[in-house]
């Protein structure tokens, strides 16, 4: 299939793209949101074109697009009183409404439901099309299926070309995300999906409104989405993409503590301190985010990076959508570096007795973090799994579990594997770590200790207030390893040549404590003002 390419300001470009509608066709559509996949919502066939040719789901429902008010009474069940009051004010306009449907609106719409959702947008290209068309259209965003949304032609023709009829380039959209979603079959009335349309502004005109716990939270497993994005993973670049909370200069001390190439997404004018950064809008400008997030989300996979991290916007006015837009973009990886107690890192040489540390920091009221333990869990991490098979390969993994004994092999054959496991892991050990910090906050814990061997060679060492060095002369720790492993001298000198030496740890500490069997480390602990 040639896919036509049509200028939305040609005089029969209305015409022509209402007539591929009218016999069955897909024209993408600009509108004032994001470029829509566009089909006859009357005729199922055509509908089940979008699915194939996006590559969506059948279970996730469509948004029906009408020019003027008076096309929706055969599409519902009943006209909702109150949506007069909501198209007076937000119509024509970035807001869907969902009510209960009528028997023309085909299942393949509703994804079987019993609502329909319904919006009237205000772009002049969408509005000639439909009318042209003479048919309420059907329209989900016109991408391959989880990918971010187009918001210019260009976008629509890198998914889609040679997979729909027609294309009407009608510009950049102006909003930039997709339309707010609100249902009126509920009491009272919930957000479903946040967009150009605030919560505020809906309240101004229904009074009460519930806001969904998909809008800041995966569906849980059985529920069915009833709205469009409400989707687990969504919008997302094939970049790792991960949100970061906090101040500016916690973001670029994690960002930099990073040995691998990495993007950031940040706000206007913070890019020049990144060696690969993409800006997406300004900090205290909401709007202008969200017409920048998809077109950057997209650029993203051009820096040729690995992994992308977000500065996180503020969920408030049209942030709101912005930030839900990223949630699954980033299938929901949050790394909050805004803690409320002291953080300490808490690192050694084997056998120096840093375990015995952590637990008299643990009986002081600390919360230690085992960051071993972590790294156990970030491994069964789907996304984690997924990488970790396309970097050293399937078989790495027996019977559905991880031979770590292989990975280790594989992983430190060279420094440049060494560095793809630390990509791949470390991200999704430090968010691990910043939620157990929380965890600590809100269990009334005095200060929060991360317990990590190579504390220095992971972007844990940003989140720590001070370091804490545990050190033994050698022969207490060779002492320690034979006992403790049950190997022979030889092989406990071979572990400790593995490791930096003494002064490499002090020199990187601002906390050192001596662990050689007779000092009270106990006491050295509740001799320093600076920890307790």
């Amino acid at each position: 299939m040639k896919t036509l390419y049509l200028k939305a300001e040609d005089e029969n470009t209305a015409q022509t793209a209402g007539e591929i509608l009218r016999s069955g066709g897909l024209v993408a559509i600009p509108t004032e949101t994001v470029y829509g996949l566009a089909a006859n919502a009357l005729d199922p066939g055509a509908v089940k074109k979008i699915f194939t040719a996006k590559g969506r789901p059948q279970d996730n429902p469509l948004i029906v697009h009408v020019q003027s008010p008076g096309e929706i009474p055969p599409l519902v069940e009943k006209v909702d009183e109150r949506l007069a009051a909501l198209a007076e004010r937000f119509w024509p306009g970035p807001l869907t409404v969902i009510m209960k449907r009528s028997s023309l609106v085909p299942d393949e719409v509703t994804a079987g439901l019993d609502t329909v959702a319904i919006r009237m947008p205000s772009h002049p290209a969408a509005r000639a099309v439909i009318k042209a068309a003479g048919v309420p259209l059907a329209a989900p965003s016109a991408n391959a299926s989880g990918r971010p949304s187009p918001t210019k032609a260009e976008h629509v023709l890198r998914d889609l070309d040679g997979k729909i009829d027609a294309v009407v380039d009608g510009g950049e959209c102006s909003v930039g995300v997709e339309s707010t979603v609100i249902t009126l079959v509920t009491s009272p009335p919930a957000l479903l999906r946040p967009g150009g349309v605030t919560p505020g502004e809906l309240r101004e005109v229904l009074g009460e409104i519930t806001i969904s716990h998909a809008v800041f939270e995966k569906l849980e497993d059985g529920e069915k989405a009833q709205s469009p994005g409400m989707k687990y993973k969504h919008y997302a670049p094939e970049t790792r993409v991960s949100i970061i909370k906090g101040s500016f200069e916690s973001y670029k001390k994690f960002l930099k503590a990073h040995r691998e190439k990495i993007c950031a997404v940040c706000f206007d004018g913070e890019g020049e301190q990144f060696d690969c950064a993409l800006e997406y809008g300004r900090e205290d400008d909401s709007s202008s985010q969200a017409q920048k997030i998809f077109d950057v989300l997209r650029r993203v996979d051009e820096t040729g990076c690995k992994e992308a991290f977000v500065r996180c916007p503020s969920p408030e006015g049209v942030g709101l959508a912005v930030y839900n837009r990223l949630l699954r973009s980033a299938a929901f990886r949050v790394i909050d570096l805004d803690f409320g107690i002291p953080v300490y890192g808490l690192t050694g040489q084997t056998g120096a007795g840093k375990g015995y540390a952590g637990r008299i920091l643990g009986q002081l009221g600390m919360a230690v973090i085992d960051t071993d333990s972590l790294a156990r869990e970030a491994v069964e991490i789907p996304g984690v799994i997924k990488r970790l098979k396309e970097e050293f390969g399937d078989d790495i993994f027996k019977d559905g579990a991880l031979d770590r004994g292989e990975l280790a092999r594989r992983a430190f054959s060279c420094e440049e594997k060494t560095r793809a496991l630390n990509s791949i892991t470390h991200p999704e050990i430090t968010r691990l770590t910043a939620e157990r910090i929380h965890t600590a906050e809100q269990s009334g814990a005095k200060a929060a200790v991360i317990d990590a061997p190579v504390l220095f060679e992971s972007p844990l060492t940003v989140v720590c207030d001070k370091i804490i060095c545990v050190t033994a002369p050698e022969s207490v720790r060779i002492e320690r390893i034979m006992q403790r492993d049950g190997i022979s001298r030889e092989d406990a000198l071979t572990r400790i040549g593995a490791q930096r030496d003494e002064e490499y740890y002090k020199s990187k500490s601002d906390i050192v404590l001596i662990n050689d069997g007779k000092t009270d480390i106990k006491q050295e602990i509740l001799n320093r003002k600076d920890l307790i």
